[in-house]
């Protein structure tokens, strides 16, 4: 009988994979969103990779020039460069707190240059024409999808935020929706009466399959057909297949329904900070972007209109 063999030790981890792992566990003490998280740590894992055995200090402005090098070689876009910068500075930033490097070398590099796209945002007749549409007669669940598709749209709320609420998060009397947000920020987001009877006509399908399931005791307000919470990749699905069948273009996916609630509100008049505190933007610069696109809007119609622009 031959002996076991010994089992191999664990290869200590190099400076750049231990000082990740500490990165992380201080993004998590801060109560950084999930999606945050898996953002660096997936762009930070592919640098730690690349920069091997070198020790910290020795991660200089030319090591990083070489690896920003090396994802253009490797054809990423300029977005996905530009966001492995980003997650570089935060990172180097994080460890000159912690006295580990004297510098941050990600500052001396430049990004590169990104096309200033604005989202194209379907009009709030395209919306209604979605939403007052019969749904495709292949859905599963029609009170369900019918409830997410107001509940983007009308609440403005993001994708994470829609499968994080729990049944007892909603204030149906007061017409209230508690959300967390990122960070774990809460905020109440109001609801209209079209999603209240989106509502209504869900809670007694959900109750039923949650007893079908046996899972009675399930939290979460959107379940799929197994009675568990449903995902955000579930739920964009579902947006792509009901915006697709009334006739949006593909690209649609639920960020766009937070947009369309952004813009739309901005075009019917309500206050900048009123739609800041709505979409629980921690900055009102990132909700100006919204003017942008009313702007691009109202040039048109001036273009289209004014004699003198003819």
């Amino acid at each position: 009988m031959s002996e076991p063999r010994p089992a191999t030790p664990t290869p200590a981890p190099t400076p750049v994979a231990a000082a990740l792992a500490n990165f992380v566990r201080a993004l998590e003490q801060r109560n950084a969103s999930v999606h945050t998280i898996k953002a660096y740590r997936t762009d930070l894992e592919e640098f730690s990779k690349f920069a091997g055995p070198e020790e910290l200090k020795a991660l200089d402005h030319a090591l990083l020039r070489a690896y920003m090098s090396q994802l253009y070689e490797r054809g990423l876009s300029k977005v996905s460069v530009a966001r492995a910068l980003s997650s570089l500075r935060s990172f180097f930033k994080w460890m000159g707190r912690e006295h580990m490097v004297e510098m941050n070398p990600a500052l001396l590099l430049t990004a590169p240059k990104l096309p200033k796209k604005l989202p194209r945002v379907p009009t709030m007749e395209e919306i209604n024409s979605v939403l007052d549409a019969k749904l495709p007669a292949e859905d599963s669940f029609p009170e369900r999808d019918r409830l997410i598709m107001e509940l983007l749209y009308g609440c403005g709320i993001r994708n994470s935020e829609l499968t994080g609420i729990n049944l007892e998060d909603i204030q149906q009397r007061r017409g209230l929706i508690l959300v967390r947000g990122k960070g774990k920020k809460q905020r109440l987001v109001p609801f209209g009466e079209t999603a209240e009877e989106a509502l209504r006509a869900y809670r007694p399908r959900r109750a039923a399959l949650l007893e079908k399931c046996q899972r009675k005791e399930e939290t979460a307000l959107l379940v799929n057909l197994h009675g568990t919470r449903l995902t955000t990749r579930s739920v964009g699905r579902i947006v792509k297949a009901i915006a697709v069948a009334g006739g949006l273009p593909r690209e649609v996916h639920p960020h766009t329904l937070r947009h369309a609630f952004g813009t739309h509100m901005l075009e019917e008049g309500a206050d900048l900070r009123a739609i800041q505190e709505l979409l629980g933007h921690e900055r009102l610069s990132t909700t100006q972007r919204y003017t942008q696109l009313t702007t691009r809007q109202v040039m048109v119609v001036y273009d289209k209109t004014h004699p003198r622009a003819k």
